[in-house]
């Protein structure tokens, strides 16, 4: 009798427990949710953010006890489950135009699944494609961005799912823009998925190749060369906002220079300045003097953390006088009536984002010492730079206008010259304020304008000011290409009837 209440009672606790993870329900409802806020692959997340039924199958997938299902019933929920959570990160941490804003998205334990707290990659990696080894799931699997193999607007069910990760699977397999193929070249370039994972594919060229065949309509050869596109990790959104001013489209991938670099990066610039200036004794007259100041200087930043970094700066300077009638270039060669050269000042760096919610937001500061003599020149030497050192303060900030625009400000506070004024140092401060509106005519592409104003306070105020044009281009992730023109203006050309323009080029390396 004790072993048959025994039994009675545990097969009442088995049925109440089926019953209480009958989820019916919650794969009707996320149905529903994705048929309502997802079209071709992009998510209206505005819309998603105010749907209470969202919001409600969040707490459901936090409280489900999903190691308790049979396997098809795990794997469709745990499926949705990461999609509706990435979208959920997306909202909680306003994500505005690229998960990459947030360097821990993936990795953050901040996600609640069946009472486990564990992080993206935890769910994705160990939960389903270590428990269950199937390749497929990279296909159905969405982080969030353009790159992925896009969100269904339907849910994955426990009855459907072999079949509907097959079809999904298929259909990026015959992708054009997932799977790039050059018969002319006799290459194809494959999604960075297949290089991040390549042992989930057979783990070298000629498996990835046999698997990626095994569902296209035409095979690929054997004999094509593989290459990996870059990722697109633009935010896959339906509007231009995912709140009510966030931005999508061209500007959603570029890089941020206000931005800090994330934590464990690196940050390489070489930007390249000739400063070029003609002057006359009369404004109709012919230009009698040229001088020229090319400056290469070198940036170095690195990742301490997310909002901190720190790095060098340094200056290495080419000073040239000449005949007005020389060009500019005259600098680069020895031919000058008065020419000097060298590393003019070395100094370490900061960067701080120091609001978490403005990542586009930060303050840099550095501290620049002189290297050498006479810098300021004398009688036999021109000025290559200022004999003592100089701390710069800038505060960056950039603003996104739709799309493909952006506005870019920036307000400096520069002491030049810092020393002892007995000694004859001009302790000079001057707040440079900068305007550059750019433009995205494509993800890798940027064309901008630009405005400065540098006002001089002492006793006998000076400034100057500049204008210009410019274009970046990104070559690879990593490597940036730019150019810049500026025409430039100033008390001292003003009084003898001069001309000056700048002419810049620029690398940026990340790492």
């Amino acid at each position: 009798m004790k072993n048959s209440i025994i039994i009675i009672a545990v097969l009442l606790m088995a049925a109440w427990n089926t019953k209480g993870q009958d989820l019916t329900a919650f794969f009707q409802q996320t149905d529903q949710v994705l048929k309502s806020h997802v079209n071709n692959g992009l998510v209206d997340y505005k819309g998603i953010k105010q749907d209470a039924n969202f919001n409600q199958l969040i707490k459901q997938i936090a409280t489900t006890d999903f190691e308790q299902l049979d396997a098809a019933t795990q794997q469709a929920f745990l499926v949705n489950a990461y999609n509706f959570l990435v979208i959920n990160e997306v909202l909680r941490r306003n994500v505005t135009s690229s998960v990459r804003q947030k360097s821990d998205f993936f990795d953050a334990k901040s996600n609640v699944v069946g009472g486990k707290k564990m992080s993206l990659n935890t769910l994705e990696k160990k939960y389903l494609l270590k428990a269950f080894g199937d390749p497929r799931f990279h296909f159905v699997l969405v982080c969030g961005a353009k790159g992925c193999p896009p969100i269904t607007n339907f849910a994955y069910t426990p009855d459907q799912l072999d079949q509907q990760l097959d079809q999904q699977t298929r259909i990026a397999m015959n992708n054009p823009y997932f799977m790039r193929v050059d018969p002319i070249a006799e290459k194809v370039k494959l999604s960075e998925i297949f290089s991040w994972y390549p042992a989930d594919f057979g783990g070298n060229k000629k498996a990835i190749v046999q698997y990626i065949n095994s569902y296209r309509e035409k095979a690929i050869p054997a004999d094509f060369s593989i290459e990996y596109y870059t990722y697109d990790w633009s935010l896959n959104t339906q509007q231009t906002s995912v709140g009510l001013s966030s931005p999508i489209g061209n500007n959603s991938s570029r890089y941020v220079v206000s931005a800090a670099i994330p934590k464990g990066t690196t940050e390489t610039k070489l930007f390249n300045n000739l400063y070029t200036e003609r002057t006359r004794s009369s404004s109709d007259g012919d230009f009698t003097r040229r001088a020229n100041f090319l400056t290469s200087w070198l940036s170095f930043l690195y990742g301490v953390s997310n909002t901190f970094n720190a790095g060098f700066d340094l200056r290495y300077r080419r000073v040239s006088v000449t005949d007005g009638n020389t060009s500019p270039l005259n600098v680069l060669t020895n031919n000058a009536d008065s020419r000097r050269h060298g590393v003019t000042s070395i100094g370490p760096k900061i960067r701080w984002a120091p609001v978490k919610e403005w990542s586009n937001f930060s303050v840099q500061s550095a501290i620049w010492f002189p290297i050498g003599d006479d810098l300021q020149g004398n009688e036999s030497q021109p000025f290559i730079d200022w004999d003592g050192a100089a701390w710069v303060t800038q505060v960056f900030n950039d603003f996104p206008i739709g799309s493909n625009f952006t506005l870019f400000t920036e307000i400096d506070l520069w002491i030049e010259d810092i020393g002892s004024s007995s000694d004859g140092d001009l302790n000079r401060v001057s707040t440079p304020a900068t305007v550059i509106v750019s433009y995205f005519p494509n993800p890798k592409t940027t064309f901008y304008a630009l405005t400065n104003f540098s006002p001089f306070w002492q006793s006998d105020f000076d400034y100057f000011a500049q204008a210009g044009v410019g274009a970046k281009y990104q070559v690879t992730s990593r490597f940036e290409l730019e150019a810049l023109y500026t025409g430039f203006t100033n008390k001292f050309l003003r009084d003898t009837n001069g001309r000056a323009s700048t002419f810049n080029i620029g690398v940026r390396i990340s790492g």
